[in-house]
């Protein structure tokens, strides 16, 4: 039986990256997906949810097409034809990765996989009827939507009341009226977009603010331009119940229940780790998740872990890059295959940083941050100051943007002057991160940065503008 050099079970961004990485270095590399290639992000998430969102973007800036000169009359929505665009972007890309996969020389195979003990030296690895060797194996199988025990949320959920946003993304008819579980990520995403598209959308929240670990100025300025499109908060809430066609919640002591036509459940997210012989084989967990070091190694040699499945930072970026930092840790003991094949420098930083790691809401308008929160405690107040500044110091935003009142919000070290993390909100935020993502990971000098030169007109030149603001 051939042994490959690494078999990886899920073919999500993390899993397809990290073969991808492997293959393009000389190794031999098996993938093995059970259900659809591209996993959560290209197929239920990431991709679809952003094919969605930008045609109420669209449909949006037609509505407010007076603010710029422009007459639309009757601009509409049709769910119908969003839908089969989605569709379209789902599969154009699907198919690029099953390309570049053959194409690197991957070996893929569908169907789920589970680890068997060890055979010798190598990981036997079944798959449908077959088994499989490998000298290494990543984990990249991904997470499913969290369901908590409230009462009523499971039996609702399969008389098709309650969604999930898998289930959300196909609709082909517009509820009257969504109540959104949870004011996440991919709650308020798809609270934008149903709002958009002519549903009453409500969100109830258990924290006293939406966004998660979003900067606590930008979640209250994101509230409040989503309240001037017609979504309701109910903030610092609790869902105890859902029964037929309502959401009973509890707030300052009192019970509520509100009538809804569809229901997300936007609740988080937890690993996939049922049906992989994990326990069998003596994995560490840390909860739920497959406990990993700085390398995504397990406590098993040769055994590793990326993307959700090790829980750490549920972003598709985040898995991709654990991807090819396992498979970078990989190179490093096979130094003949690696290296020769590759020609490329194998070493990385030993420790891994995820407060480096960006992120971002695609709601309209977009948030995006890097780095340390802007919401610092009084010890931090000791090593570190903000300043924001109006994105209205953009020339670019001011042009697009009419009555626009986004932000940027930069942390700097008070000991080197070092940017250490920046937080904004403004449409195109995602694009301006990246720059300065990079800078936050240098720990690019305040004067190092006013030296930089940033195209003009362009929303990144905020980096500049606020840094040449301060005092």
């Amino acid at each position: 039986m051939d042994i490959y050099d690494i078999i990886i079970i899920g073919g999500g961004p993390g899993g397809y990256n990290a073969a991808l990485a492997g293959a393009r270095a000389g190794l031999k590399v098996l993938l093995a997906e059970k259900e659809k290639l591209g996993g959560v992000c290209l197929n239920e998430g990431c991709i679809p949810s952003k094919a969605l969102l930008y045609s109420a973007k669209l449909l949006e800036g037609a509505s407010q097409g007076e603010k710029y000169g422009l007459t639309v009359e009757k601009a509409s929505l049709d769910q119908g034809k969003v839908i089969d665009r989605k569709n379209k972007v789902v599969r154009t890309l699907v198919s690029g990765v099953k390309g570049a996969l053959k194409e690197a020389g991957v070996t893929l195979v569908m169907g789920q996989g589970q680890l068997l003990p060890k055979t010798g030296t190598a990981f036997a690895v079944q798959v449908g009827e077959r088994q499989y060797l490998g000298k290494n194996v990543i984990l990249a199988a991904g997470s499913r939507p969290l369901m908590p025990p409230i009462p009523g949320l499971r039996q609702q959920r399969e008389k098709g009341f309650v969604l999930t946003s898998k289930e959300l993304l196909d609709l082909r008819q517009i509820p009257a009226s969504l109540v959104v579980i949870g004011g996440g990520v991919i709650g308020l995403e798809m609270a934008c977009y149903y709002n958009a598209a002519g549903a009453q959308v409500t969100v109830i929240e258990m924290l006293p603010k939406i966004g998660g670990q979003i900067d606590g100025d930008i979640a209250a300025l994101l509230q409040k331009n989503l309240e001037k499109k017609g979504i309701v908060f109910h903030l610092a809430a609790k869902v105890t119940e859902i029964t037929e066609g309502a959401v009973v919640y509890e707030k300052e002591g009192q019970t509520h229940s509100l009538p809804a036509g569809q229901v997300l459940a936007s609740l988080g997210r937890e690993p996939n780790t049922a049906d992989l012989g994990l326990t069998e084989l003596g994995v560490a967990m840390a909860g739920k998740a497959v406990e990993t070091d700085d390398w995504l190694r397990t406590n098993i040699p040769g055994l590793y872990a990326v993307g959700d499945i090790n829980g750490k930072v549920m972003l598709a970026h985040t898995a991709y890059w654990e991807g090819e930092r396992a498979v970078k840790d990989i190179l490093g003991h096979e130094k003949q295959t690696g290296e020769a094949a590759s020609g490329a420098e194998v070493s990385t930083s030993a420790v891994a940083d995820y407060s480096m790691i960006p992120g971002v809401i695609y709601t309209n308008p977009e948030v995006a941050w890097v780095g340390k929160s802007g919401d610092l405690t009084a010890d931090q107040e000791q090593k570190f100051y903000t300043q924001t500044i109006s994105m209205r110091f953009s020339g670019r935003y001011l042009a697009e943007n009419e009555g626009g009142d986004g932000i940027c919000k930069l942390v700097l070290d008070k000991e080197d002057q070092s940017l250490a993390g920046v937080h904004m909100i403004a449409n195109h935020s995602a694009e301006a991160i990246t720059a300065a993502a990079i800078l936050v990971y240098r720990k690019a000098a305040v004067q190092e940065i006013k030296d930089y030169i940033f195209p003009h007109p362009s929303l990144s030149e905020i980096l500049r503008e606020g840094i040449h603001s301060l005092k």
